[in-house]
């Protein structure tokens, strides 16, 4: 039982006020420590809190779709064909190092299988590097608890996020890129309304497609290749960008509910161990894939870095890196989580005798 439930009877105007007031806070704190992507931590810490505190609160599902989509376009702002063309030459690369990556969740997920701390196969859907969302939905359907495999998958995204925005400001050092501009409340220009349409349009894809981060995705291939044949000027005022990481933040802050965290019980220590350990093994990856493609090491990083793909590329558009090659790597990892994790599940369940 948790000591501190004392939002829990309270209308929910009233923990909605409490979540702005403490994102508010936590922003400003994040901001003074110039931290990238301090809009997307501080409403994700801020939702962690008031979930802790009881409240009941959720983001609906259009405002994440809606923010995937500002995200996937905000990336595609800064895809080039030179980017392009240097993912199709290095295309051996985005192989290797993506079934690298899933390898070792796959490794961890049959260790702590092994551990019988977790039942089936949740361990190995739980430790899937990408495609929360879709992980959750998904491994109900192969016998997994997908209560369980929901905190493995937001303690994961928790971890990676807030570590990768902890290196981009204090290890490596990068300048922040100024995403957001000084002024927030700057009146959209004339580009804002091709770019709305088109955010209407990859919203509508993006609920009926089914896939994972459909909407990110759609928008950065759809806006990419727009603006690459000069029919669109992408334009994403800064409030629009602020509300976005907002409820991105929220999105996953907001998941660490009552049932969740009671349902983790003797897995998370485990869980947070074997974490550790992906996140270990993609720092490895990252200094290999750095020195053969010659990036500098926060652009490798992320692009190794077990996910979500969203906060990746949030902290990606916040700092001088190359985000289009970033995400090309998040985006085939995800693909290929979602295409190959099924039979991958099946064959490490048999392997260990569960399921």
């Amino acid at each position: 039982m948790r000591p501190f439930t004392f939002l829990a009877g309270w209308p929910r105007s009233a923990q909605a006020a409490v979540l702005l007031v403490l994102s508010a806070l936590f922003v400003a704190v994040l901001e003074a420590g110039r931290l990238p992507a301090a809009l997307l931590l501080g409403p994700l810490l801020a939702g962690i809190l008031v979930e802790e505190f009881g409240a009941s609160l959720r983001v609906p599902v259009l405002g994440s779709t809606v923010a995937q989509a500002v995200v996937g376009c905000l990336i595609a702002r800064t895809i080039t064909p030179t980017s392009l063309h240097t993912v199709a030459e290095r295309w051996p690369l985005f192989v290797g190092f993506t079934f690298g990556t899933l390898l070792l969740s796959c490794v961890l997920g049959w260790w702590v299988a092994r551990l019988r701390v977790v039942p089936g196969t949740t361990a190995v859907w739980g430790l899937m590097p990408g495609g929360a969302s879709a992980m959750v939905l998904m491994s109900g359907a192969f016998g997994a608890d997908a209560r369980l495999v929901a905190f493995m998958q937001y303690l994961r995204v928790l971890f990676v996020t807030v570590l990768a925005s902890l290196v981009a400001r204090w290890w490596i050092d990068t300048p922040v890129s100024p995403v957001v501009a000084a002024n927030p409340f700057a009146l959209p220009g004339p580009s804002f309304a091709p770019t709305a349409l088109l955010l209407v349009a990859v919203v509508a894809l993006g609920r009926v497609s089914r896939v994972p981060n459909g909407a990110m995705l759609v928008a950065m291939v759809a806006g990419a290749w727009l603006q690459d044949i000069g029919w669109l000027t992408i334009e994403l005022p800064p409030a629009l960008l602020a509300v976005s990481y907002a409820l991105l933040g929220w999105s996953i802050g907001l998941r660490f509910t009552r049932e969740v965290m009671t349902s983790a019980g003797r897995a998370f220590w485990p869980t947070v161990g074997s974490i550790v350990v992906l996140i270990v093994c993609c720092v490895g990856l990252a200094a290999a894939l750095g020195r053969l493609l010659g990036i500098d090491a926060l652009a490798a990083y992320l692009a190794t870095s077990p996910g979500g793909a969203d906060s990746v590329a949030i902290i990606a558009a916040s700092s001088h890196v190359d985000a289009p090659l970033v995400m090309a790597f998040q985006t085939a990892r995800l693909l290929a989580v979602v295409a190959f994790g099924p039979m991958l599940s099946r064959f490490i369940a048999r392997r260990v005798g569960v399921g």
